[in-house]
């Protein structure tokens, strides 16, 4: 005999009968078995009686606080699924539903029912996907040796990663360069019902200003000198997947203004384009600078950064985590051992001593290629501290010399500042080995600024 899988059940809770009336029947068209309430006290305790699949919630309602309703749902099944609807007014308030552990949040008034049926469906789908979900997140972070380790601070993370993945919540990593931001972003994106659609990265501060705005939203023929085709962006690319944005503090100030409207209204125009058109993603952003500090600075939109700071992820820098130096270093020697077909087994107690003496000023990255090198070079099956040659990889102070002497003929003011500003370029490329990034912060300027003297000056990666 045939078995019938039982509907899906939802229940809504707004304190307006006429929204519950409409969103009662638009789900119930979808197939769901659906449950209304006006008054939240009473749907708490229809949720303590039965048992729903999903719940959707208003946040601003006169019985009840939306907040406290989510949290008595939490409290009492901590795996339930809730989506919540709040008006603009109530932005702080979505906010602080998504770190409570809401899965989504969708704007009032709504035109029609299609996103909310949309959310509904993705949020079901966390439920129905559970075990591989699961088991494509473990993969992901057992394939992920960045966020390897038993300190404190990187459990804090994992779980942090663990419980954050499967919702929809923006999220924001913040990290030196070099912690595996970006690992972290795919960690959620592995870990997340968009799973099987595509992930999108865009580094803000790799890409040229001018360029930017077409490459995140596309542009249309004729939109600006040299645009003879329509172009896809990034963010269409990335439809019902992710979107990640590295570097976001090196977003332009005018671009930021857009990109809040694509969070915000999950809309968006090309270049050149009257025409809207949706953005289906889940938001992820990195940045290895203090954004609280930007906005305070008036270097990034304060408006912005609240919409960003949903979920915010801290990932801790490898001087700060030292106990777990031997773990990471010790899956590495593995990985690039198998990699490389070569029978590199284990470190000698003066390489270990070198690795836990190390500052690791570019973190686990600079970890990960410290033991590239030696497992490379490394002729038998041990690698001593020697072949780790980590001294050159110590980022000392730069030092230059100067002078207050004016000369009696007197002297070419910019070309001298110039020379010097080419020798603190250089110096800093070669301690470094070239890395852009770590290269502007010793500098302590923006990526973007040392790309605009790199070009001025006629300098690339290899000038040093």
């Amino acid at each position: 005999m045939a078995t019938t899988t039982a509907p899906r059940r939802i229940l809504i809770v707004d304190d307006e009968q006429s929204i519950c009336d409409v969103l009662t029947i638009a789900l119930k068209k979808d197939g769901y078995q659906v449950s209304a309430e006006t008054n939240p006290r009473k749907a708490l305790e229809l949720f303590q009686r039965e048992r729903f699949d999903l719940v959707l919630q208003d946040l601003k309602m006169p019985e009840m606080d939306g907040i406290d309703l989510l949290r008595e749902i939490k409290r009492l099944r901590e795996d339930s699924i809730v989506v919540v609807m709040t008006a603009y007014s109530t932005w702080e308030r979505a906010v602080e539903a998504m770190r409570l552990g809401a899965f989504h949040y969708i704007k009032k008034p709504f035109d029609n029912n299609t996103d909310i049926r949309a959310a509904v469906s993705r949020a079901l789908r966390v439920k129905e996907l559970g075990a591989q979900l699961t088991r494509s997140f473990d993969e992901a972070m057992q394939q992920m040796g960045i966020l390897m380790g038993d300190s404190a601070a990187i459990r804090e993370v994992r779980e942090l990663v663990r419980r954050v993945a499967p919702t929809d919540s923006t999220v924001l990593i913040q990290g030196a360069s070099g912690t595996g931001k970006e690992l972290v972003a795919r960690a959620l994106h592995y870990g997340s019902p968009r799973a099987g659609k595509p992930f999108v990265a865009v580094n803000c501060g790799a890409i040229p200003e001018q360029l930017l705005e077409s490459e995140v939203f596309g542009h249309v023929r004729g939109a600006f000198t040299g645009a003879t085709a329509d172009k896809v962006g990034l963010l269409e690319t990335a439809g019902g997947g992710t979107f990640f944005l590295d570097e976001i503090s090196e977003m332009p100030w005018a671009l930021q203004v857009k990109f809040l409207r694509a969070i915000e209204e999950r809309e968006f125009k090309p270049v050149g384009s009257s025409q809207t058109r949706t953005a289906d993603v889940r938001f992820i952003t990195a940045t290895n600078r203090d954004l609280s500090a930007e906005t305070k600075a008036a270097r990034f939109r304060p408006d912005l950064y609240y919409r960003l700071n949903v979920i915010s992820i801290i990932i801790p820098p490898l001087k700060d985590r030292r106990g777990d130096i031997p773990i990471l270093a010790g899956y590495f020697l593995r990985k690039f051992s198998q990699e490389m077909g070569k029978p590199v087994r284990q470190f000698t107690a003066a390489a270990r001593e070198a690795l836990e003496r190390h500052d690791w000023p570019g973190n686990v990255r600079e970890l990960e290629n410290a033991i590239q090198r030696a497992v490379a070079l490394c002729d038998g099956e041990h690698i001593d501290a020697g072949d780790l040659n980590l001294e050159v990889s110590r980022l000392e102070p730069i030092r230059v010399e100067a002078t207050s002497h004016l000369p009696e003929e007197g002297l070419d003011l910019d070309r001298t500042l110039a020379e010097i500003e080419v020798g603190y370029l250089k110096e800093a490329l070669r301690r470094t080995g070239g890395n852009y990034t770590n290269a502007a912060q010793i500098l302590r300027m923006s990526l973007r600024s040392l790309r605009y003297k790199l070009q001025k000056y006629g300098l690339d990666k290899d000038s040093y």
